[in-house]
């Protein structure tokens, strides 16, 4: 079985070492998640393991023959090229190796007992099948659908899709070539939940090996097989998914910890003991002691990294009704998004928004901060209700102005004082100068967190706040929320997220909105429930017509009898009217039998898993199911009355 393997692998960018002795494996089948705090070197060393980086020491070998697919997070396109050129430029190793068979078919011609040809060309038949050669249209279109994108969109050039579409596409280039090895840098990035959902099932079916960055736990907890730490410059590796590298990580720390202590108390003992007798009787003794301390394997206990102190100050109460919706209709650019919703958030709830893309969430919460009107109903904000307001793109930011200048100008702070609070979100020292723009989307999502901490609302809206953010910080803004004494909206992809910090889901889908008194996970199994019973209750309600044909038919025996019976006494003048009904009954008859088969075929696909929890699908598989009914106890009528007649 093939693999990856990086031994001792090392990257510095001048004094700054960025990681060093970096070993592990990849297999086949191993699905590895590498996480680590943001600047921590994750993206560095996968482009260093990609090519795009040069690494200093160590090595990085891949099994002969095998290849590996990138997905990238800075996408670049050419302004002409179509989403359809995209997807077919990344099979040109595969054409390539078509090429190469039909060659290599051409010299068995000529040489037709040559073994050396025919293992070769066995094997690189084999290494095509692999890479779907043979099915490059269906999974192409299985790939393209399962991440979005409609016919219509293959024809359109890349440039006009947005910035989220742009990384779709990059993942389905990635992911169309069938690689031996995927490397994933923030796959989960500008996908919603249903398309999140695909993408854990292709990568659980997949059969190479993956490598993942990512900050996604609920991702990390589907998929992962493994997890690769990497801190303080190196990394190590814990078996099974996201949950479970916690609990060995928990684990781990405190034997580190208690081994050091004890090490350390040793070592004093030891010096204390060479210190008093190095010049008495006991001197050899001392020396002795010396030379083992010496030789002594030092256990390095890393320091724990830091992070930001993040807690809001006590709400301030305020009315019952914290947000009321009354029938609010409307949309954007003229496209109508939702119909006469209606919601009641109380005070001390603690809510989120889901849906899928383009359904409207934003636009939704800019409606509920008078940032743009609906165009019929009403939004009412409760007595003495203060919002604080987390936006996706952080426009409350000036990008000319520096951190320490967004903070003393925005809260008429004095340096020192600025300084202080910028401490606590990990921005000491020159770090204050720093311009807005030129900082990264983690250090601009620390920023806008800080604003918001200041602000000292009681109604916080965050739309998409881990947005950035790694792991780390997740874990405060998550533990803050959950001591915060107000109320909050939250509008996120982070499903792990919003199972720790919410107690209501909304939905908001198909131009309207469902409420679910839980997190997202209780979502789910409601969901699951739901899909469950209709086809249930579906299953009973065909049980009965299948019930109720057979009834029929036993009724209608008899008559087939009696009619097969009159059919033999010779009446010259009925013979011709007999044979054509005999005919027409058998027609009819060839029918009922194709119909029941397709009946048969709706029931078989209406009681698989992945229909069941696809309520688009099954309301399809269920109306056909309904017009083959139909159709069926139409032509048992003909047969019926063709009979008796």
């Amino acid at each position: 079985m093939g693999s990856i393997k990086v031994q001792k692998l090392a990257k510095s960018f001048g004094v700054h070492t960025v990681f060093k002795d970096v070993t592990f494996e990849i297999r086949r089948g191993e699905r590895i998640g590498l996480i680590g705090a943001n600047g921590a070197g994750k993206s560095t060393l996968l482009k260093c393991l990609i090519g795009e980086e040069e690494y200093d020491n160590g090595i990085f070998a891949v099994s002969e023959g095998e290849t590996i697919g990138y997905l990238q997070q800075d996408i670049t396109f050419a302004d002409d090229v179509t989403l359809r050129q995209t997807v077919t430029d990344a099979w040109e190793d595969v054409m390539r190796l078509e090429d190469q068979l039909k060659q290599v078919e051409k010299e068995m011609q000529v040489h037709p007992n040559d073994e050396t040809l025919m293992n070769r060309y066995a094997r690189m038949q084999e290494r095509f099948e692999w890479l779907g050669g043979y099915e490059y249209e269906s999974m192409s279109r299985k790939i393209i659908h399962g991440l979005g994108f409609t016919e219509a969109d293959m024809d359109r050039p890349v440039q006009q899709f947005s910035g989220g579409q742009k990384t779709r596409i990059n993942l389905a280039k990635a992911l169309v070539r069938r690689p031996d090895y995927l490397f994933l840098d923030e796959p989960t990035n500008h996908l919603d939940m249903d398309m999140l959902e695909w993408l854990e099932g292709y990568l659980l079916s997949y059969g190479g090996g993956i490598l993942i960055v990512s900050h996604d736990r609920y991702f990390l907890d589907r998929v992962a097989t493994g997890i690769l730490e990497l801190d303080h410059g190196t990394v190590t590796k814990y078996k099974g998914n996201y949950s479970r590298y916690i609990a060995q990580s928990q684990e781990r720390r405190k034997a580190l910890e208690s081994a050091y202590r004890k090490q350390q108390e040793h070592i004093h003992e030891t010096e204390e003991y060479i210190r008093k007798y190095k010049a008495g009787i006991k001197a050899k003794q001392a020396r002795g002691r010396q030379s083992q301390l010496d030789r002594l394997e030092r256990i390095e206990l890393s320091p724990e990294t830091a992070s930001l102190q993040f807690q809001f100050a006590p709400a301030e109460e305020c009315g019952q009704k914290v947000l009321v919706l009354d029938d609010i209709c409307g949309g954007y650019a003229k496209r109508q998004l939702f119909n006469h919703l209606s919601l009641l958030l109380r005070r001390g709830e603690s809510a989120s928004l889901i849906g899928p893309n383009g359904a409207g969430k934003t636009t939704l919460i800019r409606m509920i901060m008078g940032e743009i009107e609906a165009d019929s109903g009403h939004i009412t904000l409760g007595s003495r209700v203060h919002i604080g307001y987390f936006a996706q793109e952080h426009t409350d930011l000036h990008g000319a102005w520096t951190i320490l200048e967004e903070i003393m100008n925005d809260f008429s702070f004095g340096e020192e004082e600025a300084r202080a609070v910028l401490g606590r979100f990990l921005f000491r020292g020159d770090d204050v100068f720093k311009v807005i723009d030129s900082l990264s989307g983690g250090e601009q999502a620390r920023v806008a967190l800080l604003k918001l901490f200041l602000q000292g609302a009681n109604f916080l809206i965050l739309d998409e706040p881990t947005n950035h953010l790694d792991i780390p910080t997740r874990e405060v803004l998550e533990q803050a929320l959950q001591e915060f004494g107000g109320t909050y909206l939250v509008v996120s992809h982070d499903r792990y997220f919003l199972d720790k910090i919410t107690t209501k889901t909304l939905v908001l889908e198909n131009q309207q909105l469902k409420e679910f008194l839980g997190n997202y996970t209780y979502y789910r199994e409601k969901e699951k429930e739901a899909a469950e019973l209709a086809a249930q209750e579906l299953a009973e309600k065909e049980e009965q017509k299948r019930n109720l044909r057979t009834a029929k038919k036993e009724r209608l025996v008899p008559a087939a009898k009696s009619l097969a019976k009159t059919e033999t006494v010779p009446v010259p003048k009925k013979k011709e009217s007999s044979y054509g009904k005999e005919a027409k009954l058998e027609k009819i008859e060839m029918k009922i039998a194709e119909l029941e088969a397709t009946l048969k075929m709706y029931e078989v696909q209406m009681n698989q898993i992945e229909n069941q929890t696809d309520t688009d699908k099954l309301a399809e598989l269920s109306q056909s199911y309904e017009t083959t009914q139909q159709k069926l106890d139409e032509y048992y009528e003909k047969w019926e009355n063709l009979s008796e007649s």
